[in-house]
This record gives C-alpha cells, structure tokens and sequence, in this order.
C-alpha cells in the first residue's frame, strides 16, 4: 500500500468536494433564504482537512497499484458521504447524525432514498445540495477529479477501474484522463439540454436544474414532496421519461453516436442496448398495461413510474405501491436488473443479466449436444471462462448481500415487507420502495440502526459489490 498516496487522492478529492459547498452559497444569496454562513463554514472545514491531507501526504503519488485503487474509491464514498452531511446537521435540517449522514449518503450514491419531508418550503440551498450531490455523484466524483487533475501523474487507470468494475465498453480515448473528460463533458452537456427543456416545458429555472441534475445522475431527490407528481403535465412528465431512459445508456454509445453525427445505428449494433431496449419496451407494455387495466393509473403514470424504476432513478408521479401485486413484482426484479453498464444507473446492469441468460442458453445446449463447442459470446466475440465464472460469482454475492441486508434490516423491528423492499431498493441504488418505504413515504421511520445497514447497502450498490468486498479478505492487505 502507498499510503501517503492514498492519503494525498483523498486529499485533493477532499478539497474539489469541500469547493463545491460554496455553490449553494449562491443560491442562498440569491432567494435570500438564510444558510449562508452554514454552508461557507462546512466549505472552509472541508476544504482544510483535504489540504492537511495533501500535505501529509507530500505530493502526488508517481504510481498507485490496484490495491491502493479499491482502496481510494471506499475510501472516497464513506469520507466524502461524511462530510456531506454537514450542512444537513448545521442548518438543522436533519435533527441527528444518524439522518444527516442518510440523507449524505443517499445523495452521493444517486440512491435517492430521504428521510426529510416538507420539501416545498425547504431552504432552497439544501435543496440545490441535495441535487448537486447526486449529479456529483452520478458520474463519479472520483472520475471528476481524475478529468481536471492531471498532475496526479499516473494516468488513473488504477482508480477508473475500481470506479467502473465488470464489463464495460472499451475507453474512448487512449488515455483515461481524457476519457474521463470526455464523458464530464458529455454529461454536463445533457444536463444543460434537459434543464432547459424543462424549463421550456413549464418548470420554474430553480426546478428545471435541480430536476435536470438528478435524472441525468439516475438520483431521484426532487424538491416537492409530491415528487414528480407535483407537475400536472404530460409534457415535463414525458420529457423525463426520455432523458432517464438517456442517462440509462452507456454513455460511451452517447459519445459515439454524437461523433457519428447521431447515428442511432451505433446504438442498436450493441448487445446491452439491443437488450436494454427489449426489455424496456416489455415492462412498459406489460406493467403500464396492469396499471392502465386495473384502473390503477393513466397511461403516463404507467410508463412513468416503470422507467423510473427500471432506470433506478426513482422518481414517482403516483402511489405504484397501490398496483396489483403482478405489476409490483415486475418493478421490484427490474430494480435488481437496472440500466446499462457505463451508465449513472444501479442495479446488477442489463449486461450482466444478458450474460447471464445466453450462459443458461449454453448450459441447456450443452445437455443437448454434450460434445458440442459453444461460446457465449457478447458483440460477435467470445467470452473467456474466467469472465463468466466472474459474472456468476458477482450475481452470488449480489443476492447473499441483499439477503443479509434484508435479515439485518429486519433484526431491527421493520416489518418484512419493508425490509425486503428497502434493502432492494438501497442496494440497487433506486430509492423509493414499497411498504413503509414506498413513494408516498419515505425512510423516516426506519431506526438507526436500520439506517445504518441501509447505508452500508447504498455504498456496496454503488461500489458494485466486487469493489468493496475485497477490502473484507485479509489477503488484500496482505504484501
């Protein structure tokens, strides 16, 4: 381990993180709406201890190994959730640590999960925190810091891969760095073009943003209680659908199709997108067609709250807790599935499943033709052994980790319903639930401890569980 490297990425990490408190000042400055001074102390704090831990740690790191990667990316999301929480405690917003640190949590993971209620006549700075915590951590803060730090000398190879585990598409450009930039720019571009089309379609410029932040990061905080059912209009509804089903893209077919003149024949050559769009179109059909059919909800409510769902983002225009039970387990296993690789999205990623799937179909053909050569094969090439034995131990160890989420959440007195819910819908980074947790709740009544497991869950889901579990074998820490 290169420990004084470790402890300077943290640093400069930190720093960029504490900067970024500063933003909300601005807010508050300009709706006049008090918290000024909260968030510039939280700031100066923040940004003090980065630099203390860049001094420690001496200078950039001239070499980082895998190891130190993983350990970086933990690393990053538990201290940077910690001091996100700050302002939360300090504006009084959230009455304990325990919420404060939820609510932090939540955000910088795009789980999307709140314990606060009263959204429309809160301060309009926490609000904008709450949104630009999870458009932060939609693309990674990590992959930020690596696009606009080059003088970290070592490329970042180390710390993408630890971002960005499993399969996942070929970079864009040579160097990381530049793919890194790459990709900010992109998803800074879809932002703007969402924000302003959300504003055209009748949302004021403070909800455009914040929207606008939180559907490209697949996040799902609004700043109305009602969430997105707050906007009576097909429009704004309808435009969220297609930039959530946007954000749920690999953003490396984003970047090629914009580079060939916005093909969308880039998009349908690719196995995951081909996929993503199948499955999709059949819960839109299917579950909008249950809700629509058992009079449940209107068309839009339907393909509304199915895509938010399926994407992870976790938006909500209607109560879908109140669906027949055929169309609440179909939104249940589409959390588990989530959006593509490569995407701001949760969940195991419908790359993973495919994969998953045509290995089954090879099993089956192989009992068929025992002597038989048959290769599972993702964009015309075949996959080795090793990665398909990597995918089954990933789906493993993704269904043992919600089922001791569930059993731990259940220890602390939540009701079963609850606890399978909310454990799905931490880990798989969607948010709102069902039962107690549902989108006319929200995770207020879950106690503290219960909180606790959940946010373990948030942290694992977003680290994609291979990244985090690895710091849990005593052979990584060893030389």
């Amino acid at each position: 381990m290169h420990w004084r490297g470790i402890v300077w990425t943290l640093g400069i990490l930190t720093v960029f993180f504490g900067i970024s408190m500063i933003v909300p000042v601005f807010v508050a400055i300009y709706y006049q709406s008090g918290h000024v001074m909260q968030f510039v102390m939280a700031g100066m704090m923040v940004v003090l201890l980065g630099v203390l831990g860049m001094h420690w740690g001496g200078h950039a790191p001239e070499r980082l190994s895998h190891k130190d990667g993983f350990l970086i990316v933990a690393l990053a999301w538990l201290i940077l959730s910690l001091f996100g929480a700050i302002p939360f405690l300090t504006t009084g917003v959230c009455h304990s640590l325990f919420d404060a640190l939820f609510e932090s949590t939540s955000g910088l993971t795009t789980t999307g999960a709140t314990v606060l209620s009263g959204l429309d006549h809160m301060p309009p700075s926490i609000l904008f925190w709450r949104s630009m915590q999870e458009w932060l951590g939609g693309m990674g803060i990590i992959v930020l810091a690596i696009a606009i730090m080059p003088l970290l000398g070592v490329g970042g190879m180390q710390l993408f891969k630890a971002e960005a585990p499993g399969p996942v598409k070929d970079k864009i450009t040579a160097r990381v760095t530049e793919t890194a930039k790459v990709l900010w720019y992109l998803y800074l571009g879809m932002t703007l073009v969402a924000a302003v089309a959300l504003w055209l379609a009748g949302m004021t410029p403070f909800d455009a943003i914040n929207h606008a932040m939180c559907t490209m990061a697949i996040g799902g905080f609004s700043t109305h209680d009602a969430s997105i059912g707050y906007f009576e209009s097909d429009i704004i509804r309808g435009l969220m659908v297609m930039f959530m089903l946007m954000a749920g893209v690999n953003f490396t077919l984003h970047f090629s199709s914009l580079r060939n003149g916005f093909s969308p024949r880039v998009y349908f050559r690719d196995d995951e997108f081909r996929a993503y769009f199948k499955w999709f179109a059949f819960l839109i059909i299917v579950v909008g067609g249950i809700a629509v059919l058992s009079g449940k909800g209107t068309v839009m409510e339907g393909i509304f709250n199915t895509v938010s769902i399926a994407t992870t983002t976790g938006f909500a225009v209607s109560d879908y807790s109140l669906w027949p039970p055929a169309a609440t387990l179909l939104l249940l296993t589409a959390m588990f599935v989530g959006a593509c690789a490569g995407s701001t999205g949760g969940g195991m990623k419908v790359v993973r499943v495919l994969l998953l799937f045509r290995q089954g179909k090879r099993e089956i053909r192989r009992l068929i033709h025992p002597q038989g050569v048959i290769q599972v094969k993702l964009g015309g090439q075949n996959l080795s052994p090793t990665l398909v034995g990597a995918l089954w131990g990933f789906f493993a160890l993704y269904l043992v980790s919600y089922a001791i989420i569930a059993i731990l959440l259940a220890l602390t007195g939540v009701d079963m319903m609850t606890a399978l819910s909310a454990a799905a819908a931490c880990l798989t980074n969607t948010g709102p639930g069902f039962g107690g947790v549902g989108p006319a709740s929200n995770f207020a009544g879950i106690p503290d401890a219960g909180k606790g497991v959940l946010m373990f869950a948030m942290i694992l889901g977003r680290l994609e569980i291979y990244s985090f579990i690895v710091l849990l074998v005593p052979e990584f820490w060893r030389k």
